[in-house]
């Protein structure tokens, strides 16, 4: 047994993770910000620590003792400002470097994302090789990168940071349902027609990925994870609508129109400092309209990485 400390347990990842450590008998303290967070993590087997990315004494207390830690909570969403991103992504990782490191953890796995490369332009193939973008004009993507870059350079700690390409499956409370909602609400069109490739992590391969990680990876390596072979995003997209009992319409939008509506929106959304996220923002476009396809050998080779889970078992589990 191994005691384990995990940040982010309450969100999708974090949450499917602490599952998978409980199975395989280690011991869990998890980081939980709210009382709502810490029945979550309880509810899963792990004891929950009351704190947040800016409380280093709590951090530090909560991976006292533990061996290896997991940093999987993030700022993701579509809204916010470039200085929020920042606080929760760069400058909460750098709190959760120093509290672990400080604590005596041997070995902590950063969850990272294929985004932190994501600066306007396809990515066609890539792998570990590829530079890190903190200059995106996209704060979810430029902090990601500043966040990764401090992990890996991270001194007195094993760091290793693991990047699943589109997590997806049974539990996601975000990119399934934000999906639907736009069908319904009409809200939602195909993107320069949705045909590009991209690539996709089932939940369970990348916890996988995480676990390997933890095992094998190579203190100050990236490594990438998907579910395999590229599929195309429109049918993807269209079998995960087809899941929840909604047909994907057929309507598209320009992707000459559609950037502009996105820079237009987000100027705008800035300028009067809007709630929410405008009806379109450029990571949102990118996603939707550019090929993300990751070569996956590093992991492969180094780690053994194999996936756990195939696109049509996760489907069939989601269809209930």
């Amino acid at each position: 047994m191994t005691r384990i400390f995990v940040t982010g347990g309450s969100g999708f990842v974090g949450g499917r993770l602490i599952e998978r450590l409980v199975a395989d008998g280690h011991a869990v303290r998890a980081l939980a910000r709210s009382d709502a967070a810490a029945a979550l993590v309880a509810g899963l087997g792990a004891v929950a620590v009351r704190g947040d990315l800016g409380d280093v004494a709590a951090l530090r207390a909560a991976a006292s003792d533990c061996e290896l830690a997991f940093h999987a909570a993030a700022r993701a969403s579509r809204s916010g400002s470039r200085e929020r991103f920042w606080a929760d992504n760069v400058d909460g990782t750098a709190n959760v470097l120093r509290a672990v490191r400080d604590a005596g953890v041997r070995r902590l796995v950063h969850v990272g994302t294929e985004a932190a490369l994501m600066a306007g332009r396809p990515l066609v193939d890539v792998d570990e090789t590829a530079p890190l973008r903190p200059d995106s004009p996209v704060p979810y993507s430029a902090s990601k990168a500043a966040a990764e870059r401090a992990a890996l350079d991270a001194e007195g700690l094993e760091t290793v940071v693991l990047r699943p390409r589109f997590v997806w499956g049974t539990g996601d409370s975000t990119v399934l349902p934000e999906l639907v909602d736009a069908v319904k609400s009409g809200r939602f069109a195909w993107i320069g027609g949705g045909r590009h490739l991209t690539d996709t992590t089932h939940i369970d391969n990348a916890v996988e990925g995480l676990l390997l990680a933890a095992e094998h990876g190579r203190p100050g390596h990236a490594y990438f994870v998907t579910d395999g072979e590229p599929v195309v995003f429109r049918d993807f997209v269209t079998d995960l609508l087809d899941t929840q009992g909604v047909a994907a319409p057929r309507r598209t939008l320009p992707t000459g129109l559609a950037r502009l509506a996105a820079g237009t929106g987000e100027a705008v959304w800035r300028a009067l400092r809007l709630p929410n996220a405008p009806p379109l923002d450029r990571m949102t476009l990118w996603l939707s309209s550019q090929q993300c396809t990751i070569d996956t050998t590093k992991a492969r080779t180094e780690l053994g990485y194999v996936p756990v889970r195939t696109r049509a078992e996760g489907l069939a589990e989601l269809r209930g």
